[in-house]
């Protein structure tokens, strides 16, 4: 029997919980658990996806950054995602790129 796929992310997505502690979501496997704790009259299309892809990914059906790519849309959809320094000192440097 062949193992399974690894669900790991390349890198953590950073979400908000309880009272703004910063938590590290490192699989599609914990990205799915979260996803089903969440309550569910606060379930719409956005979660219904997200948790399918997160599902796909432990199953080894899709990649896990294609999992992640939605979890993390629909985290900061519910203003949970954490924005990450690193990542917002590049998209500003990114986008000041050719300015004058």
């Amino acid at each position: 029997m062949a193992p399974m796929p690894s669900d790991e992310f390349e890198r953590p997505v950073v979400i908000l919980t309880g009272l703004g502690i910063p938590t590290s979501v490192s699989s599609a496997m914990e990205a799915y658990m979260f996803l089903a704790d969440w309550p569910h009259t606060q379930r719409d299309a956005a979660h219904a996806f997200a948790i399918k892809a997160c599902l796909a990914a432990v199953l080894g059906e899709i990649e896990p950054e294609t999992a992640k790519g939605l979890f993390a849309s629909w985290a900061e959809k519910n203003d949970i995602l954490a924005l990450e320094p690193a990542s917002f000192a590049s998209s500003r440097k990114a986008g000041s790129h050719g300015t004058a």
